[in-house]
């Protein structure tokens, strides 16, 4: 039948405790989770703060600067992993948690969303703020990040679910338990030697990674789509 097709005809969870016994998963889901909303907080600090720069204010280089910027989306982050790891062997920051975060600590894509979502803010706020004695930084998070949040959530769903599931960087600069990220860890669990051709056990560490990022989905399913209906650019 199709519930035997899907489910078997015995269904059990020891796959799942059998691979939490075999690999760190408790240890790799905390590294994840560290890097995901550490690199999250620090984005939405920084292209808060350049989005505003570049919607309100005035300075020379500033079209050439935003063009820089905006150049990045059309780089693949692959072609600076060595550059990236270079800097990262300088620092004597391999193998840590703050080695997988740096390179993403900024966003283009984000200061462009946010540079378009305040420029549709009316000026007259600003003047309004500033005749009430609000200086910019205060007007910024006052006046200009309320409206924003859609678009702010727009980008941290997509930020969370690219961060949990990047592979290609942390694979490069980790190298122990203490920094692998569920991605790396998986990687290695299914080349331990007692796990081999096991494909129960390799299907329930994959799940064990993807299974979270899929949940929250299903659960806030319509807030991820309205968030994204809500942050379109004008």
């Amino acid at each position: 039948s199709a519930a035997n097709l899907w489910f078997g005809t015995h269904p059990t969870l020891d796959n799942y405790a059998q691979a939490f016994k075999i690999a760190p998963f408790a240890q790799y889901y905390i590294n994840t989770i560290i890097i995901v909303f550490g690199i999250l907080i620090v984005q939405l600090i920084t292209i808060s703060l350049a989005g505003y720069a570049f919607a309100r204010f005035q300075f020379r280089g500033q079209n050439i600067l935003f063009f820089l910027i905006l150049l990045q989306l059309m780089v693949p982050s692959s072609a600076l992993i060595v550059p990236n790891y270079s800097t990262i062997r300088q620092l004597r920051l391999f193998d840590t948690l703050i080695a997988v975060m740096l390179p993403f600590f900024g966003s283009a894509f984000g200061t462009f969303l946010m540079r378009q979502t305040f420029k549709t803010i009316p000026r007259d706020l600003d003047d309004a703020s500033k005749m009430d004695g609000a200086n910019w930084l205060q007007t910024l998070w006052h006046v200009y990040i309320p409206p924003a949040r859609p678009a702010m959530i727009a980008f941290a769903l997509s930020s969370i679910s690219f961060h949990w599931n990047d592979f290609l960087w942390p694979l490069v600069v980790t190298n122990s338990i203490s920094s692998r990220p569920l991605t790396v860890g998986l990687a290695v669990f299914t080349q331990l030697g007692e796990i081999g051709a096991q494909w129960p056990l390799v299907t329930a560490g994959t799940v064990i990674v993807v299974g979270p990022l899929l949940l929250l989905f299903l659960i806030f399913q319509r807030q991820f789509i309205e968030s994204f209906l809500h942050s379109g650019l004008k």
